[in-house]
């Protein structure tokens, strides 16, 4: 049996992984947050999440539950910028991310600074970490791993909370 020459490879078909956004009801959520903190447009979040995958899947998510992500971080002075530039409602905190400061040092200077308050969203949901954090009255924690489905209820959650 003969075979063709071989020919250059075609290029590797892009291997994009998510995990699926399923809420009970998506719709009647949605229309919750088609305003944001002003009454204009949908509310802005910040996301600091320094795993790629995780911070594309988090902006999947709320982008789809009608919330409108203005950036993703993946260090604690790269999010303080974005937040002074974008001033987002809320912002979705991993704590350990890819720098000397932590997610708890950049919450606190957002709070400080800017008044703007985090759901702290990472593996490090233990007592002192908690401790940390509280004092710049956090709007919510999960804990990894989790669905983006309670991520979207607990951001959801928070907007209802500040409004």
């Amino acid at each position: 049996m003969k075979f063709p020459p071989a020919g250059p490879s075609p290029p590797p078909a892009a291997c994009f992984v998510t995990t699926p956004v399923q809420p009970d009801d998506f719709q009647s959520k949605i229309e919750r947050t088609d305003r944001g903190e002003n009454g204009q447009g949908p509310a802005r979040i910040l996301i600091v999440e320094d795993d790629f995958l995780i911070a594309m899947q988090t902006e999947a998510a709320l982008t789809e539950a009608g919330f409108h992500v203005v950036g993703t971080a993946t260090t604690a002075e790269e999010a303080v910028t974005l937040a002074k530039e974008e001033r987002p409602f809320l912002v979705v905190m991993d704590i350990r991310l890819a720098s000397r400061r932590d997610g708890i040092d950049a919450a606190g200077e957002l709070f400080r600074d800017l008044n703007i308050r985090c759901i702290f969203a990472t593996a490090h949901d233990d007592p002192h970490t908690r401790k940390r954090a509280e004092p710049y009255a956090p709007l919510g924690w999960l804990a990894k791993p989790y669905t983006m489905a309670s991520l979207v209820a607990l951001v959801m959650d928070a907007r209802s909370s500040l409004n």
